[in-house]
């Protein structure tokens, strides 16, 4: 069905209200909602239904797939071809179309006001009213952040993080915006790269991050940090040697059989208990010899804290010793030395063993500088300490909760990382929803709630436990987030009151500014015309919403109408790649039995998400590509670059995808395969998918200058322009290679494009020309001369024969 055309989106009200209202003299509507409609729960007749119609559909497909068999000639090949068949013909049945009254779109998990451009221009206000630097100022770049997400743009959310870490003053901002911004850049997927690798990066140094204040460093300044480590030894009788012992020893602590001799005035500097018992009114100030047995201190200890006095330094001591001393310290107000022996076991935390042990030790005696060291290698180790129960009891447990608020850090940002990766890794687990609501207990501002209770809402929806998510959805509202009203609706629909949710979002759309997700969730409420209508309006209001292409692309299939459902699903793909409206088509491509199509659309879906499953969760994609390569004549590798020249000259970018990942299929681990995939995605606005072929690239690179390349492209992506020229430099010096030239010149052009910069660009793309490469590439950077040649008003140095030849 068309959309309506209206002038106006009063006057779409307008003419639906008056539907509404005719509708409800005649009770209608609260009876159509009583009836047997496509979404009623526990609807045996709707069950009924659907079974038969997807049988049906099955039968149908099956016996166009068996029609294949005629096409042999010989008995070996009739065999083969009909076990194919059989195979393909059996993996049908899951794989069937589902019906388009059983599509539901999901709740997004981020915060989406219902004026995007108002609420970044309120904030980006703010953000200018803010000091050069303060606390405050990183809390709205991470609102900002918070903000930004629902685009899905990489790069303006890693930006928001740099400004955020730029600004932190205090030790814990630092070391979770650090942990954060090399886990957008998934470091841990580097082969060779440790976690607490400095790499160079200001922003990113672990020893930078544990120094409180705030630094105002650029976000491009390379660390300055000393990169060897210094050696220690637990030798305190060489210290003796190089302290003066000019000081009378006045008095003595004795523990057990042992004396300690001390210098008095050195310790009673200590602390002001240390004092008051020493020069005070106590009657150790006139003894020679104290006694100091039940204090908790051992006589090995003791002569450490008499070192200490005269020293001040800890370098000497091993870790147990520094760890007694800052009991020590603790029991008798030594600020200064348990400062100290905070920063110095700070420096001794290496690895997530090293974590665990010292952190105890860090909580128990509130030692602000080692928790925050130590919390720094399990945040730098994410995903994997996630699965690791001993860190996951440190942050989820109630107990572990109150133990990080004695040293100041239960705090909303920590947890809010932590739950982000969390649900990225997986959605429904017990951590993630342990975390979401610790993020909850950490809110403070109403835009934390919202965000914590909303996401924790899509949990809980995800995990089918309706009430609970309905209750954090209406949390979220109250706190002024619009859009968990939809999630209120939806758990409402969901425990079998369908027309409560939808007079809950038709208030929505009369009450504020119409958006394209309002339409889209009353659609679910709604049949027949009135569906139909208000998702035509919500894909004017946003196209980029997928369940309403998808939603008419299957009814126009239960249509008999398969071509016409495909070009709707085309509308969408052709600027944005989508994997569930990939694997929708795709099906549709089986049900035309045109393989083809078919796995190029499955291929180009795995490039996206490597481990796609299938929506009804039976079919991984690799298989589904492998059944279907019987059926499909495969090409070998040098036709596979003919047919990408192809592609990539007539803009098919679903068919560029889907003949690198054959390729790749070809020769697993090429890099420069996977470069040329990663650039192919890029190009495509598939930040997330680019940097992991990017990484792969970088992992399977033959040669030092080439892994310098990738590794430049990954900081250039990531935002540090300074350390990507750094590699191409260092690469250039190794050997001259078109890719190093071509990411030098695209960095400088990236970075400024005053007339002289504009002409050294020119010069490093003509130095790239000569130097061997694939046309592709080469098509390229002559097409971004001519542009540059002809702003500049610069003639182009290239002959006709070149240009033809490229």
């Amino acid at each position: 069905m068309g959309m309506p055309k209206l002038s106006s989106f009063s006057q779409q009200q307008r003419v639906f209200t008056e539907k509404t209202r005719r509708k409800m003299r005649g009770l209608k509507l609260v009876e159509r909602f009583k009836s047997i409609q496509v979404h009623a729960l526990n609807s045996e007749a709707t069950s009924r239904r659907n079974k038969a119609t997807g049988e049906a559909r099955a039968i149908t497909i099956r016996s166009l797939v068996s029609k294949s068999k005629s096409n042999t000639t010989t008995t070996t090949t009739t065999t083969t071809t009909t076990t194919t068949n059989s195979a393909i013909a059996n993996l049908v049945v899951p794989l069937q179309l589902p019906s388009a009254d059983t599509l539901e779109p999901s709740i997004e998990p981020y915060l989406k006001p219902t004026n995007l451009v108002e609420a970044l221009a309120e904030l980006y206000h703010r953000l200018e009213c803010c000091c050069l630097q303060s606390e405050k100022k990183t809390s709205l770049c991470v609102e900002q952040f918070t903000l930004l997400r629902s685009l899905g743009d990489q790069k303006l959310l890693r930006r928001c993080l740099r400004t955020a870490r730029q600004n932190a003053e205090d030790v814990l901002s630092k070391v979770v915006l650090s942990a954060w911004l090399r886990f957008e850049r998934r470091e841990d997927e580097l082969e060779g790269v440790s976690s607490m690798d400095c790499g160079g990066c200001v922003l990113e140094c672990p020893k930078v991050n544990l120094v409180k204040g705030f630094s105002p460093c650029s976000i491009n300044d390379r660390c300055q940090c000393p990169q060897g480590t210094k050696e220690e030894t637990s030798n305190e009788e060489s210290v003796f040697l190089c302290l003066p012992d000019e000081e009378k020893k006045d008095v003595s602590f004795c523990i057990g059989s042992e004396e300690i001799d001390c210098v008095k005035w050195r310790i009673a500097a200590l602390s002001d208990p240390f004092k008051a018992m020493l020069y005070g009114g106590f009657a150790e100030s006139k003894m020679r010899k104290i006694d100091f047995s039940k204090n908790g201190i051992s006589s090995k200890g003791m002569r450490a804290v008499e070192l200490y006095s005269r020293a001040k330094r800890l370098d000497f001591f091993c870790a147990m010793t520094v760890l007694e001393l800052l009991s020590f310290a603790n029991s008798f107000c030594c600020e200064e030395m348990k400062a100290a022996c905070d920063a110095h076991l700070a420096s001794f935390v290496g690895s997530v063993d090293d974590a665990l042990i010292l952190i105890d030790y860090g909580l128990e005696e509130r030692a602000p500088l080692l928790v925050a060291s130590c919390l720094q290698v399990l945040l730098r180790e994410l995903p994997n300490s996630l699965h690791n129960s001993k860190v996951m009891n440190v942050f989820c447990s109630s107990e572990g909760m109150k133990r990080l608020a004695m040293v100041g850090y239960d705090s909303f940002l920590l947890y809010y990382f932590l739950s982000q990766v969390a649900m990225e890794e997986i959605m429904v687990s017990e951590t993630t929803l342990m975390l979401l609501e610790r993020l909850g207990e950490c809110a403070t501002e109403r835009w934390q709630k919202a965000l914590a209770f909303h996401q924790l809402g899509c949990v809980l929806l995800e995990r089918k436990q309706y009430k609970e998510a309905q209750h954090s959805f209406e949390v979220a509202a109250e706190a002024g987030h619009v859009y968990s009203v939809a999630g209120v609706a939806r758990t409402k629909y969901k425990q079998g009151q369908p027309y409560s949710a939808y007079k809950l979002i038709s208030s929505l759309i009369f009450e504020h500014k119409p958006a394209g997700w309002m339409y889209q969730e009353r659609a679910l409420y709604n049949m027949g015309r009135e569906k139909s209508f208000d998702l035509d309006v919500a894909t004017e209001l946003d196209p980029s919403l997928s369940f309403p292409y998808k939603y008419r692309a299957l009814a126009k299939v239960e249509e008999k109408h398969i071509k016409a459902g495909i070009l709707e699903l085309d509308k969408i793909i052709g600027f944005k790649l989508s994997p569930d409206c990939l694997e929708v088509r795709a099906r549709m491509f089986i049900a035309l039995k045109d393989y083809g199509s078919a796995i190029k659309d499955i291929r180009a879906l795995l490039t996206l998400e490597p481990n796609y499953i299938t929506s009804n969760e039976k079919i991984s994609g690799k298989y589904l590509v492998h059944l279907l390569s019987h059926v499909v004549q495969q090409k070998s590798q040098a036709e596979c670059w003919m047919q990408l020249y192809e592609q990539w000259s007539s803009v098919d970018d679903v068919g560029s995808l889907a003949i690198i990942h054959q390729m790749l299929e070809n020769e697993p681990g090429k890099s420069l395969l996977e470069f040329r995939q990663s650039l192919l995605l890029l190009r495509l606005n598939c930040q997330k998918a680019a940097m992991r072929s990017l990484r792969m690239a970088r992992n399977h690179s033959s040669s030092l200058q080439e892994r310098l390349i990738y590794e430049g492209w990954i900081l250039y992506d990531t935002g540090y322009r300074d350390e990507a020229l750094a590699r191409v430099d260092r690469s250039i010096t190794i050997q001259r290679s078109f890719e190093a030239y071509f990411l030098k010149a695209y960095v400088l052009a990236d970075t400024s494009m005053d007339p002289e910069s504009a002409s050294y660009v020119i010069e490093l793309l003509e130095e790239a020309l000569k130097c061997p490469s694939d046309g592709l590439r080469k098509g390229q950077i002559v097409v971004i001369l001519i542009l540059q040649r002809h702003a500049m008003r610069m003639p182009l140095q290239l002959g006709t024969q070149e240009l033809i030849k490229v």
